[in-house]
């Protein structure tokens, strides 16, 4: 019996144990989940929590649970390190796993300590965990109280933009509806060198379409924002030129910020350097094999990936949603192949979509392929994509209790878009 052991009960990882799974039966293979914690987060529901449109509760699943309904095993303790010479994961009260094959879906390491003041230790908020969302949603009732300057934003590093630009959108449809916006001066600062850049060199008229929206919203923005760092009242940033030359210095005032931080690969991963680049993030081959290392995968936001383009302050691409599924697909492809002793040639779908909800509105972006010159590029915005949202958050928090595996996105979110079924 093979041992497969997972690293990571996040979107990725709870979605590759159920397919694998679905693939491969029990007496073929053990299959193991390491989470920190036992809860499952939809983390695309985040930034709904920290303006109190959920609760923690409502967005999370008690993994141990449903896995076990799928004769799969779960281990909440969190990894101290992964020793790929063995074969084994580290664990961090000491026992390690012994694996046949290992898959890395950790998601990133949220580097606040890359920038001085950052994070919810220190001066901002984040929304990248549900716990931090619902730190961010106590220090909003305490602002609305006494409401001031907002500062939303992405620090040089992210990878995922969406969010940032989603909660400034949703944090001005909550002031509006509480009848404050117009005591809450809002700016958006970001490390992409131009709105609606988003790590993949604008999408359509991405540029057009979210300056328009921040406009109407009356929020500001400054972009090529190398944030240096956050004070208790003051998030100081370099605006550099396209040559990354200082252009002007921003002190931005705030009462309330939350500033996406820049992503690094997890300790337990990122200090095993062949594994790796610099930053940490699990390299992969077309089937999704780290090249030094065969028999470990991985998917997700913690896989390296180049960027779409070089910017001046730098950005990376992003690797959620349709592309997660994708990848997830390929490993179990690959690895069913590999059990049986044929070739692994499955590879991952590299599309971007993204569904963004703006409160009360939203926008939805499609980039097929991810890197330029595309074959669908375009951004819509409309009521019916904030509905698709939570749609969506419905039926994956469902998939999460069911274990079903159908294709969300190639099934649904494709369909909605008025895309053909992806080869």
């Amino acid at each position: 019996m093979k041992r497969i052991v997972v690293l990571g009960a996040g979107i990725g990882g709870m979605s590759v144990a159920y397919e694998l799974r679905a693939a491969i039966t029990k007496d073929k293979a053990a299959i193991t989940v390491v989470g920190e914690g036992s809860k499952f987060q939809f983390t695309p529901s985040n930034p709904w929590v920290a303006v109190g449109w959920r609760k923690p509760e409502d967005i999370q699943v008690e993994a141990p649970t449903y896995l076990a309904k799928k004769a799969i095993n779960f281990e909440g303790v969190g990894a101290e390190r992964v020793l790929p010479e063995s074969n084994q994961l580290e664990l961090r009260d000491g026992r390690k796993l012994d694996y046949d094959y290992l898959i890395i879906c950790t998601g990133p390491r949220l580097a606040f300590d890359e920038i001085p003041g950052l994070g919810p230790k220190a001066f901002t908020h984040s929304i990248c965990t549900t716990e931090h969302a619902h730190s961010a949603w106590n220090a909003y009732q305490e602002f609305i109280k006494n409401p001031g300057p907002i500062v939303v934003g992405a620090a040089p590093g992210v990878s995922c933009f969406g969010p940032a630009y989603e909660f400034a959108m949703i944090l001005d449809a909550d002031l509006r509806k509480r009848k404050i916006r117009d005591r809450v001066p809002m700016t958006y600062v970001t490390s992409e060198p131009y709105v609606g850049h988003m790590g993949l060199g604008g999408v359509g008229d991405s540029k057009g379409l979210l300056e328009s929206e921040l406009r109407q919203r009356h929020i500001k923005w400054v972009t090529n924002a190398k944030i240096t760092e956050v004070t208790a009242t003051e998030v100081k940033a370099q605006e550099l030129d396209d040559h990354g030359k200082p252009l002007k210095e921003h002190a931005v005032p705030f009462k309330f910020a939350m500033i996406m931080p820049p992503f690094t690969g997890v300790d337990a991963v990122r200090q095993v350097k062949e594994l790796c680049n610099p930053r940490g993030f699990v390299l992969i081959d077309a089937q999704q094999r780290n090249p030094k290392f065969q028999n470990i995968y991985s998917a997700g936001v913690c896989v390296a990936i180049p960027p779409v383009e070089q910017t001046t302050v730098p950005t990376g691409a992003p690797k959620t949603g349709f592309m997660i599924e994708s990848m997830v697909t390929a490993i179990v492809e690959n690895i069913k192949a590999d059990m049986a002793g044929r070739e692994a040639h499955a590879k991952a779908t590299w599309n971007a979509i993204c569904l963004a909800d703006m409160g009360d509105t939203g926008a939805a972006f499609v980039a097929l392929p991810q890197i330029p010159p595309r074959n669908v590029t375009w951004a819509k915005v409309g009521k019916w994509v904030h509905l698709a949202k939570v749609a969506f958050e419905k039926y994956f928090l469902a998939k999460m209790r069911s274990g079903n595996t159908e294709p969300i996105y190639e099934k649904y979110v494709l369909k909605a878009l008025g895309i053909e079924r992806l080869k």
